[in-house]
């Protein structure tokens, strides 16, 4: 079983950098900005041949009462509930605050290993960076650089010293990586957080909550899953703080690391142009899409009315994409929506074989035939699967690079309805079938063919003179 190592101290002490450090990702975002992280992040790693789980936590302050901090403040409580060890960072840079000591008091009464960690310590001293910091009664700090790596691998060998080695899990785990995103404010975290089954991430009335892209793994019904919380995406116009502008690309990165990504949109408020922007993006990054509108709960039967020709009216291109109408807050429609992502990702990663492609081809075509492209006709003749997530089935013949759009369309329908894919883009592509006489160079001609060619040439003259 791999210990838990969390990571605790007051906002901007380099929490995050320890951890991507730790890590070895960028998965976590850093920017020198009290406050960035708020949620728990996950993340693992490897020292010495013992492998870890490492947590990143937003900046702790005990004493905050209400607001996004006491909310910050409770997920940080609830990772070192489950910690197996704590590392406690502090800056060297700002020395021995008030702060550091309401945190070592709560982490005191916490009852679990601790180590005290003096970050932003390069090109100090050591015995004088850290000598205030006795002051704290945690035992001997240890003066670390995370941003330069130095001190964080004899400090990692401290914290795992009493942990048996292991070795690190290389099997690789496949199932299914499920992104939630849309605007902000439509209850992607609330969402989550139902699916959970716990208040795993801070979900608070307010846009822009979440602001990186967390990974959370969790079984249900037997089966295992990886949920990934993003942040909200505004319109391009809207976004002004550079953090905003990197929070938009975590979830971009998302998407494309996804294999399913359900597209929250609030039932109360308008189908926007920017949910059909984030779908157009699911689209052409070519994942699995379950689409779940939030918030039914609350509407009356004309509004719900009108929110459905809505839908139908601006997110008429995912019409391959099963709708859900649910409630995040109260749990409701969770079951089908998750049976949906399970058939969304099965769709994704099906397997189609060469054969029945090329039959479902060959009646496609019989039944209709291409339109023709100047004085010839394209011929489809075989077919066959070029990719996954999203299914790439790539058409082989004669002239049909030359076959129309709305051709195209309709040899997707056909495989799609054959092979039941549910859920998940098609991409039909054509690959011309080259002339095998075209470089072949021609024979001289033999002996006797030369002599026929001579006598027919000496009848012409006779026959026609000249």
């Amino acid at each position: 079983m791999k210990p838990t190592i969390v990571i605790v101290g007051r906002p901007n002490v380099g929490k995050s950098t320890l951890f991507n450090r730790l890590t070895k990702t960028r998965d976590a975002l850093v920017a020198d900005l009290p406050g960035l992280t708020r949620d728990r992040h996950y993340g693992h790693g490897v020292i010495g041949g013992k492998p870890y789980l490492v947590v990143d936590t937003g900046g702790f302050e005990p004493v905050a009462k209400d607001g996004i901090l006491h909310e910050m403040a409770r997920q940080t409580l609830l990772a070192i509930d489950e910690a197996d060890a704590i590392v406690f960072l502090v800056d060297a840079r700002q020395g021995l605050t008030a702060q550091d000591k309401v945190i070592a008091d709560t982490l005191r009464k916490a009852a679990r290993p601790l180590w005290l960690a003096v970050n932003k310590a390069e090109g100090m001293r050591r015995e004088v960076v850290t000598a205030e910091f006795f002051e704290l009664g945690l035992g001997d700090p240890v003066a670390i650089s995370s941003s330069h790596g130095e001190g964080v691998h004899d400090l990692m060998e401290l914290v795992l010293e009493a942990f048996p080695e292991e070795k690190p899990d290389e099997a690789e785990v496949h199932h299914p990586k499920i992104a939630i995103v849309g605007r902000p404010n439509v209850g992607k975290s609330t969402l989550v957080n139902s699916l959970l089954g716990e208040e795993r991430m801070i979900a608070f009335d307010a846009p822009g909550t979440t602001r990186d892209s967390i990974y959370v793994d969790f079984e249900r019904d037997g089966k295992q899953y990886t949920l990934i919380d993003t942040a909200g995406v505004r319109k391009r116009g809207k976004i002004f703080e550079s953090v905003e502008k990197f929070s938009v690309i975590k979830t971009l990165q998302a998407i494309e690391d996804a294999n399913v990504v359900v597209l929250v949109v609030d039932a109360q408020l308008d189908i926007s142009e920017q949910d059909a922007h984030i779908a157009g993006f699911i689209l052409e990054a070519g994942r699995a899409l379950v689409v779940a509108v939030n918030k039914w709960d609350g509407l009356d039967n004309y509004a719900r009315e009108r929110i459905k020709a809505e839908l139908l009216r601006k997110l008429n291109f995912l019409s391959f994409a099963k709708m859900h109408h649910i409630s995040a807050l109260n749990g409701t429609g969770m079951a089908p929506l998750l049976k949906s992502i399970d058939m969304a990702y099965q769709a994704a990663m099906a397997k189609l074989p060469t054969p029945r492609l090329t039959r479902i081809l060959q009646d496609a075509v019989t039944a209709h035939q291409p339109p023709k492209s100047g004085p010839f006709r394209p011929t489809p003749r075989y077919a066959h699967q070029g990719g996954q997530n999203p299914p790439v089935i790539i058409v082989h013949g004669t002239g049909v690079m030359h076959i129309a759009d709305s051709y195209k369309r309709y040899l997707e329908n056909a495989f799609r309805q054959a092979f039941k894919l549910q859920g998940t883009p098609l991409r039909v592509q054509f690959k011309q079938g080259g002339n095998p006489f075209a470089d072949r160079k021609p024979k001289p001609p033999t002996l006797s063919e030369e002599n026929a060619r001579r006598r027919a040439k000496r009848t012409s003259k006779k026959r026609y003179g000249g």
